[in-house]
């Protein structure tokens, strides 16, 4: 009996839409002037390093009475906010001019500590009425100074809220730092700082509806929506080239080979067999290590199915600009969700393969992806409370995820491999396998594993490039991405190259006489991502200013991790594609 997918989906749907959709009950409300509009304080952090950010009031600035924690969502509390009421009191329609909020003089160790983060370029962000605001906390002046310890060290002490607003709507609201209000912090001493803020309402005739447009508009702009068509057509010029060469030449070899053996059967039975067809008894031996390779075809189309209903969601807009930890609340609800299709494909295909500890074969496909992720999160976890970083997850989140693990996602890898294992249905050889195996002939080196992959994952790497820059500018940086609709057609793009390379491949390796496809096909679809991880490389060094231990270790660790998963799932795509294109050959010939 096949699980129940459809119905698990919907039910993921259910719970993300009434847990994980994390649109603040703020964003609809109606205010009159003088209401108060909710402001939350939520991070600052060094602005090169998007993974290393800490709460609001760990810098030393004046923290009003009564400070509230807002409660947060799963998917925000991973996402690393931490959300306080801030200081300011920005009511509806209020205006205020320089008002101070708070006097404090700083002792030598708070102005240290602001220096430190100015010189790190921490920036701050701030919530009102769930719209973002951002700023810089202070300013380094180096102009006609080449030695670092000439430099001047300022704090910005008043910051400007220009706030629009539609009848009894907020539509926008920016912050500017004065840069004439300042507090020297050069030196090493106490310094009187008076902290101020200003606020102006301007009427907007923008709806509501549409506030958010200028946040995802800064992803679409003109010349980034020429840059993306282009990559969109560079890749399907290459997709077309590709899929069209290899159909033309494997078509023509393919009938080229059937017309051969046709004769050679009419010939003397005697005539020595040669090519794919000489291997016919030896092409469907079951693979080595049957439970880890039934165990990867398990997660890897478990990961499918998740990345399939990640893009159904961005589709229909659920991931619109500072949807607060909704992308992560999705990952994680429908990767619990879709544990079954994995227990189930892995059950399935290993008792297919002959396989009798599905038991052990079920724990192997449980721990194939989330072991390396949670030894990663054990690591990473450590160094972000090492630093006291937001990214720290509390002790509560880490329960909340434990017990999704054990009460959704164990339940469902096990019913649906249980459900695997009594469907009862027999792999589809279109040829007998012989009692012993044949020599596999001598080979040259390119066509070993290591060069078949490199050249494997090459071209569906090439297809994707461009549009990874600006993924990772989103991921790892400061930018928005939401043109969903361009990355679904790369992502299209990326199965179809790596479905028929493998296949080209396969065709060429059984060609040479050489049966062991089963595993070379899934390396060489997975080793894409191979090069994406060598991309990080390239990223780290030559496009980003990140620094430090822990963004470091944030970086390499977790994309290590989605590098590991798209293997995974690729390399499911490729085996998948070469077997249907093996069955169909062997399927076409007359075999004794």
């Amino acid at each position: 009996m096949k699980p129940p997918t459809t119905l698990l989906l919907f039910v993921g749907a259910l719970i993300f839409f009434s847990a994980g959709n994390v649109r603040s009950d703020a964003s609809d409300h109606r205010y009159k002037e003088g209401d108060t509009v909710p402001l939350y304080a939520n991070k600052v952090g060094p602005f090169h390093n998007p993974s290393e950010t800490y709460r609001y009031f760990d810098l030393p600035f004046c923290v009003p009475e009564g400070v509230k924690d807002k409660k947060e969502a799963l998917g925000e509390v991973l996402n690393g906010d931490r959300l306080v009421s801030a200081p300011y009191k920005l009511n509806f329609r209020d205006e205020k001019d320089s008002e101070t909020y708070c006097k404090k003089k700083l002792s030598r160790e708070e102005v240290e500590q602001f220096r430190r983060a100015v010189e790190k370029d921490y920036y701050f962000q701030m919530y009102y009425d769930d719209l973002p605001i951002w700023g810089f906390i202070g300013k380094v002046e180096k102009e006609g100074k080449a030695d670092p310890t000439e430099f001047k060290y300022y704090l910005y002490k008043h910051i400007q809220f220009e706030i629009l607003y539609n009848k009894d709507r907020v539509i926008e609201i920016n912050a500017r730092m004065d840069p004439h209000s300042l507090v020297d912090l050069t030196e090493d001493k106490e310094v009187d700082a008076e902290f101020m803020y200003t606020v102006k309402w301007k009427e907007t005739e923008t709806p509501f509806e549409k506030r958010m447009d200028k946040y995802a508009m800064s992803s679409s702009l003109p010349h980034h929506l020429e840059i993306h068509w282009f990559s969109i057509i560079n890749s399907c010029v290459t997709v077309l080239l590709l899929t069209g060469f290899l159909a033309t030449i494997l078509m023509r070899v393919l009938k080229n080979d059937f017309m051969k053996y046709a004769q050679d059967e009419e010939a003397a039975d005697d005539q020595e067999e040669t090519g794919w067809k000489y291997i016919h008894g030896d092409v469907f031996r079951f693979p080595k290590h049957k439970s880890l390779f039934a165990a990867s075809l398990g997660s890897g189309t478990q990961l499918f199915t998740l990345t399939i209903f990640i893009f159904m969601l961005s589709l229909v807009g659920v991931f619109y600009p500072y949807n607060r930890g909704a992308l992560f609340t999705a990952l994680v609800v429908i990767y619990a969700l879709t544990s079954g299709i994995a227990g189930y494909t892995a059950s399935s295909f290993y008792c297919q393969l002959e396989g009798k500890n599905w038991v052990r074969n079920l724990l192997l496909t449980g721990g194939l992806f989330c072991g390396p992720l949670f030894l990663t999160f054990c690591f990473l976890n450590t160094v972000a409370i090492a630093y006291s970083a937001t990214a720290a997850l509390p002790f509560g989140t880490i329960v909340v995820i434990f017990l999704i693990w054990t009460l959704v996602t164990s339940p469902l890898l096990v019913l649906g491999g249980i459900a695997g294992k009594n469907s009862k249905a027999e792999f589809q050889a279109p040829v007998r396998t012989t009692k012993y195996p044949r020599e596999i002939p001598p080979l040259p080196w390119y066509r070993s594993a290591i060069p078949q992959m490199a050249m494997a994952g090459f071209l569906p790497f090439s297809a994707i490039y461009i549009e990874l820059y600006y993924i990772f500018a989103s991921v790892w940086g400061h930018r928005i991405y939401t043109i969903y609709s361009i990355l679904f057609i790369v992502f299209i793009i990326l199965l179809i190259v790596t479905a028929f390379i493998t296949v080209a491949l396969t065709y060429f390796q059984l060609a040479a006489e050489d049966h062991e496809w089963w595993w070379r096909s899934f390396l060489c679809g997975g080793s894409t991502g191979l090069f994406i991880y060598a991309y990080c490389l390239y990223y780290y060094y030559a496009r980003s200013d990140m620094s430090g231990f822990m963004q470091t270790s944030f970086f390499f660790g977790y994309m290590a991790c989605i590098c590991y998963g798209f293997f995974l799932m690729l390399g499911t795509v490729g085996f998948r594609a070469a077997l249907l294109f093996v069955r169909h050959i062997y399927r076409s010939i007359k075999c004794e």
